[in-house]
């Protein structure tokens, strides 16, 4: 087998951790001797062991390691953080030879790899699976390069746009098989965010319900307001994760998104209103999109508020745009368009 093989096989560990590492990346490793792999390991959750140093813990004896392969998707950390360098481990257990698929953005890290092990004799390169292996880790990388985090706007929608029906009916527009598929962006961030508006009709929770595996995660609730007084008896105010609330009042998105960001916070799904989603999208902050479509016309505040595009040209477009049916609704997702308008580095919005 190729060395892409070895990767994938780390990719699918590296699958593993996807939603409990933050705000360390997601990364699988491991271990090859012979044709066979010995040793298997992934990062579980920022403070616990990376995954080379679990690798090396699973080998059935200590002394495997000698002269066998290790495969990790993202270059081995060399300096001392939350836990000791991974590449001093690697070197004591007799590791032969590393191969990592993507480069770690943190520049404290960022290309030392090779250097140091080759030093100490040990065959070591990067670049296999290079793209995959970086988009376990989109966020990650995205904070670490930008300081701030990645943003996902999400919304149900009608066929006309609109957020919502009439008042007294429903609040729902699509159906419960697109909440519930909703329902995984949650387990990929850090914090969900909405506007005060969102809180005074909806009463939202924005937890994490129905997924196995997330019981215990909850992203941190963001509420952004312009003042007046926000419902007290609000379920974000009151029920038991009421101290992973956060309220920002009279300040602009992106001031709000580079604060987070300085709290480790690396991702943000935007879940409204229309005036939220309107901020984000002008100010050119939002990075990836879900709209669920629902098959009615009904009226109603638009999906996106704010001041729009002035032109065709200066509309936000999307890359890798998918399109999925769930029952009778319609899931649209993809990635925003960054080779024109202003980026996270320097927009700049109004108060919400």
């Amino acid at each position: 087998m190729d060395d892409e093989t070895w990767m994938r096989a780390a990719l699918a560990e590296a699958a593993k951790g996807i939603g409990h590492t933050s705000p360390n990346p997601a990364v699988g490793a491991v271990i090859v001797r012979r044709g066979e792999v010995i040793g298997r390991g992934f990062h579980r959750r920022a403070g616990d062991p990376h995954a080379e140093i679990e690798a090396l813990r699973n080998l059935t004896s200590e002394g495997d390691a000698r002269g066998a392969t290790l495969y990790v998707t993202l270059e081995p950390c060399s300096t001392h953080g939350r836990t000791p360098p991974c590449i001093d481990a690697i070197v004591a257990a007799g590791i032969g030879r590393v191969i990592f698929g993507a480069t770690d953005p943190n520049p404290r890290h960022a290309g030392r790899a090779t250097t140091l092990l080759q030093a100490a004799g040990i065959q070591a390169g990067g670049g296999v699976l290079e793209e995959e292996c970086a988009a376990v880790n989109r966020e990650f990388n995205h904070w670490m390069i930008t300081r701030t985090p990645w943003v996902i706007a999400k919304a149900g929608l009608s066929l006309d746009g609109r957020l919502s029906r009439p008042p007294g009916e429903s609040q729902w527009l699509t159906s419960s098989a697109s909440r519930e598929h909703a329902m995984q962006l949650r387990t990929r961030v850090d914090a969900i965010l909405i506007g005060a508006g969102t809180l005074r009709a909806d009463n939202p929770r924005l937890t994490i319900r129905g997924v196995p595996g997330f019981e215990q995660k909850q992203p941190w609730r963001v509420i952004l307001t312009r003042g007046g007084p926000l419902p007290e008896s609000a379920h974000l105010f009151t029920d038991e994760h009421h101290d992973r609330t956060l309220v920002f009042t009279d300040r602009a998105l992106p001031d709000v998104l580079r604060e987070l960001a300085a709290r480790e916070i690396t991702s943000v799904l935007i879940e409204g209103g229309a005036n939220v989603l309107g901020q984000a999208f002008d100010a050119r902050l939002v990075d990836e999109v879900h709209f669920y479509l629902a098959p009615i016309l009904c009226g109603g505040p638009h999906v996106i508020g704010g001041l729009g595009a002035g032109a065709t040209a200066e509309s936000t477009g999307l890359t890798d745009a998918r399109y999925e049916r769930i029952g009778d609704d319609l899931h649209v997702s993809g990635f925003v368009r960054r080779d024109t308008g202003t980026n996270h580095a320097d927009a700049s919005g109004a108060p919400l």
